[in-house]
């Protein structure tokens, strides 16, 4: 699917106040909702349930049932969402259809890409289904069959010219600290694992450079104390939050994990000076959505749309999302988090549009930078 859209969600179309704050925040995107990309990227995404569009479903079979996907797809996709995620509305911004998973055999089409991302996925341990290893290790098989192919007479895949000119995406590590805290590690011990985990990243985009992979789009880690899941399993007290309610160790692990990410991707610039290599502080958008919720209108920042048990948090272990007895807001409610983990549409076209403004890249370089 491709098309031109709306950033606003509908749910902020009958408020003129806020049309009027976001289209003055968001003025800068008159390029990408005119989609003036007339020559898409091919695009391969590399990362976890944030970016999954089906690889979890396909791959392995688990079950992902409405309401994932009421919102726009009116069915579910295998997206942990109600609707599209950051990288479908990235891919729409350039006129591109959204990414197959590379799992899913059943009507998928590769000329544009493929989707690598699957949910639960993690950097260590590296062996491990579907660590970034693997997901690149799946990567390099894929490259060497459809060269092959198209070698062959085939017309429906990547050729080797666009596995070079493609753009290189990911978004992955908010699991590898999550699971870290759930192993009841103390927050020192965490903090020493981050240099291991960014070492993966730097090991993924040396083997796709490696293969003549020279455009990269990175996503670092959002706010992790600030789901809804953390706060309702985590034992606190009133000392272990921020003043928007967040575990605050949760999100400093957070941040010491993006700034070590930071600092590899300038080291590659450096050693890789053919590259371009965009650092995007997902961090920064979605702490900013959360603190000033009201201002983009939201309500509930911490509280999820789909689950059990009400407020604050409306999570319950065992009764998630799309489970015997969840309980789900209505459609178009004004909720942020969707099921405690995972963001809703609405959400997500709001930092989409705080992606495509360039603010928070560096370099400072648009996503249609990556048109040919």
């Amino acid at each position: 699917m491709s098309c031109c859209f709306s950033f606003l969600p509908p749910f902020l179309q009958a408020s003129t106040y806020i049309i009027l704050l976001i289209a003055l925040t968001f003025s800068s995107f008159s390029n990408q909702v005119a989609c003036q990309c007339r020559n898409p990227p091919v695009i391969f995404n590399f990362g976890d349930s944030n970016s999954d569009t089906g690889g979890l479903v396909a791959g392995l079979g688990y079950p992902i049932n409405l309401p994932n996907g009421r919102t726009f797809f009116r069915r579910s996709t295998g997206r942990l969402s109600d609707g599209r995620l950051i990288l479908d509305f990235l891919c729409q911004s350039v006129n591109t259809r959204f990414l197959s998973p590379y799992l899913d055999s059943m009507g998928s089409n590769f000329l544009n890409g493929a989707n690598f991302a699957i949910a639960g996925s993690r950097l260590l341990p590296k062996y491990e289904p579907f660590a970034l290893n693997i997901q690149v290790l799946q990567f390099l098989r894929f490259k060497g069959r459809s060269i092959e192919l198209v070698s062959a007479g085939s017309g429906n895949l990547v050729s080797d010219e666009g596995f070079r000119n493609a753009l290189f995406m990911i978004d992955i590590g908010q699991n590898d600290l999550a699971d870290s805290f759930a192993r009841n590690l103390s927050y020192t011990e965490v903090v020493k694992m981050i240099p291991s985990f960014v070492t993966e990243i730097r090991n993924a985009i040396q083997v796709i450079y490696s293969q003549g992979g020279r455009k990269f789009w990175v996503h670092n880690t959002g706010p992790l104390g600030c789901l809804p899941q953390k706060l309702s399993l985590v034992q606190k007290v009133s000392s272990d939050l921020d003043s928007h309610g967040c575990l605050a160790n949760y999100n400093s692990a957070a941040k010491l994990f993006n700034e070590g990410l930071r600092h590899l991707l300038q080291e590659l610039r450096s050693e890789m000076k053919d590259t371009t290599i965009v650092y995007v502080d997902i961090y920064a958008i979605k702490y900013d959505l959360i603190a000033n919720s009201s201002s983009y209108g939201f309500s509930n920042p911490l509280m999820a749309c789909c689950g059990y048990g009400g407020p604050p948090y409306n999570y319950r272990k065992g009764v998630t999302c799309g489970q015997h007895a969840y309980q789900v807001c209505s459609e178009g409610s004004d909720f942020i988090s969707w099921d405690g983990v995972h963001y809703t549409e609405a959400a997500n076209r709001v930092i989409a549009s705080k992606i495509l403004s360039m603010d928070y890249s560096t370099p400072r370089i648009g996503f249609d930078f990556f048109c040919h």
